[in-house]
């Protein structure tokens, strides 16, 4: 049986998108480089660890601003959960599940996927980007659209 929250998040995965990565920007289909090669280093031990303290230090820093209601793998939802269950939660999101942060207050969705080194930020209003793009450069990330994806911001 669909939720409502649910069919929030269907919604909002259709809307534009912006992402949170370690690059500050896609690598071409084309490029010379050995981005998978470097995607499965990070995806092993202490630099995958480094990465999701990263991310969730987006992520609590952002719950300082907005509530998030927040589901692993389409289950149960949690208003602003604990900070450490947060980032344990994503941590295990980034290795075997989806994590789905909404952020209700501004109609936006923030999404962690298993085997991803990046995270989502779906609809997101002028006011929320200029913070999360603050926010993910505070811990050394980088906010940038894919060019297929245009968006209003």
């Amino acid at each position: 049986m669909e939720t409502v929250f649910d069919g929030i998040v269907e919604r909002l995965l259709e809307a534009p998108y912006w992402v949170i990565d370690f690059l500050p920007r896609q690598v071409p289909k084309d490029s010379g480089g050995q981005f998978f090669a470097v995607e499965k280093y990070y995806l092993e031990g202490a630099r995958y660890e480094r990465l999701c303290h990263q991310f969730a230090d987006v992520l609590l820093k952002l719950n300082c601003y907005y509530d998030m209601l927040v589901s692993l793998d389409g289950g149960d939802e949690w208003l602003s959960p604990d900070p450490g269950m947060l980032e344990k939660w994503l941590t295990s999101s980034l290795r075997h599940g989806d994590m789905y942060a909404l952020i209700e207050a501004e109609d936006a969705l923030i999404t962690a996927r298993g085997g991803d080194i990046y995270m989502t930020l779906y609809n997101p209003s002028p006011a929320l980007l200029d913070l999360v793009r603050q926010l993910a450069s505070a811990a050394g990330l980088f906010l940038w659209q894919p060019p297929e994806n245009p968006s209003k911001c």
